[in-house]
């Protein structure tokens, strides 16, 4: 499976601090329990991945729709 490749799987995603002061993101599913811990810094190079990947979708997003009109 790679990250363009639709799945019916279903999960479970919390994000929040632990108390050693690190970014915990918890992904919890069928057979899935994966607790992944970041320090501060790698946390919030993640948020701007994530904000990067937001926006390329919106403007994808547009294009299909102007490509319908």
């Amino acid at each position: 499976m790679g990250i363009n490749s639709e799945s019916d799987a279903a999960a479970n995603l919390q994000i929040g601090p632990t108390t050693l002061g690190m970014v915990r993101i918890y992904v919890a599913g069928d057979g899935i329990d994966l607790p992944l811990d970041f320090d501060p810094d790698e946390a919030d190079e993640i948020a701007e991945e994530l904000r990067g990947a937001a926006q390329a979708a919106r403007k994808l997003a547009e294009s299909a729709k102007d490509k319908k009109r």
